[in-house]
Formats: C-alpha cells, sequence, structure tokens
C-alpha cells in the first residue's frame, strides 16, 4: 500500500448527481444526498465492483472482458467546468450533461491530481482518484439537444478539465455542502516519461 500525505487541500461538494440505471444517455440526475458503497452510489448505473472493458482500456483487455470497476464515480471541478463553459462560449455547463456524480470547488488543477489520491470526508467516506475521465462525444451530444451549435466544441475545450474517475474505498454518506480533504501519494514522479 503507498504511503499517503494529507495535504491542505479541501474541496466543497457543490453538485451531486446519478446515472438512472435504466438510462436513456449519459444524463445524470441532481441529488441532494448519496451512499456511497463500495460499488459506488446505490442506484447509479456505473455502481458494481466489476464492469464490462470498454474501448478505453482495449489495450489492457478485449471489450467485454470482466474487470474492476474504478469507474464507480465521475468528479468534476467546478472551477474546470467553468473553463469548459468558457472556451465553449456557453454561459455554464450544466454537469448533469456530463453523467457527473461530484462536482467539488476548491482544489486547482483537479482533473491532474495523482492517482491513486484520496478524497476524505469528515465523516470517513473515501473516494480514490483513477486516472483523468477523457472527453468523449456522449456529452457532447446531449450539450447539443440543450445548446444547438455548441455540441462539437465540447472534446476540445475539456481536454485535461473533464475531471477524474474515481473508486469507493470507505462507504459513507456523502452529502452537498460537505468537505472533502486531499491525500496524495508520497512520492515523486516517475522519471521515465
Amino acid at each position: 500500500m503507498a504511503e499517503l500525505k494529507p495535504t491542505n487541500h479541501t474541496a466543497e461538494i457543490v453538485w451531486m448527481g446519478k446515472v438512472p440505471e435504466n438510462r436513456a444517455n449519459i444524463r445524470s440526475e441532481a441529488v441532494e444526498t448519496a451512499f456511497a458503497t463500495y460499488a459506488g452510489f446505490e442506484g447509479d448505473f456505473h455502481a458494481g465492483l466489476t464492469r464490462k472493458s470498454c474501448v478505453r482500456v482495449k489495450d489492457q483487455h478485449p471489450v467485454g472482458t470482466e474487470i474492476r470497476n474504478v469507474r464507480q464515480l465521475t468528479i468534476l471541478s467546478a472551477e474546470e467546468l467553468d473553463q469548459i463553459a468558457n472556451a465553449m462560449d456557453l454561459p455554464a455547463v450544466d454537469p448533469l450533461l456530463l453523467g457527473a456524480s461530484l462536482v467539488l470547488k476548491g482544489i486547482p488543477d483537479f482533473t491532474f491530481v495523482p492517482p491513486g489520491s484520496r478524497l476524505q470526508a469528515g465523516n470517513g467516506t473515501t473516494l480514490v482518484v483513477d486516472v483523468e475521465n477523457g472527453p468523449c462525444n456522449f456529452p457532447a451530444r446531449e450539450i447539443e439537444k440543450d445548446e444547438p451549435g455548441h455540441g462539437k466544441a465540447f472534446k476540445a475545450a475539456a481536454k485535461g478539465r473533464r475531471g477524474v474517475c474515481s473508486w469507493v474505498e470507505r462507504e459513507g454518506q456523502l452529502s452537498i455542502g460537505d468537505t472533502l480533504r486531499l491525500h496524495i501519494p508520497n512520492q515523486r514522479s516517475w522519471a521515465h516519461l
């Protein structure tokens, strides 16, 4: 287990959502609170201890292979959502159009927090950051439905700002207004990149 160190960086949960299990598209439905189980948010399309692999991991696993689900939750930054909206010449981008689970405010350059970092609530509920959630066409389609003429700009505008995928390390309740503290791996960057 990697050694982790608490930082002075905290973020407030300013928006929460769940993607319906019987979804017709990627859109989330806003919620005020949710219980994070070891499988993710109860009743969310992305919940589960495992999932079928997709094209994002095709270089590691044939598509459709059962793998550990490290994409239980999608966490976005309010600051980065504002940057995306600005780049798309929109007043705002609604996180429900992106299938978001959480929107946090307060951690700079959020999409690039180190993989393996933890976000821990005061009640102990802990989320593990997997990796950056790369922009895709699904949110672009939803944005286009609500803001005609703007959807095609999403992928470029969201590059490096799409937030992270995460999974639940310690179960517990999360609610809008909760504060999460960032804990990062205590290691240097890999020198061979």
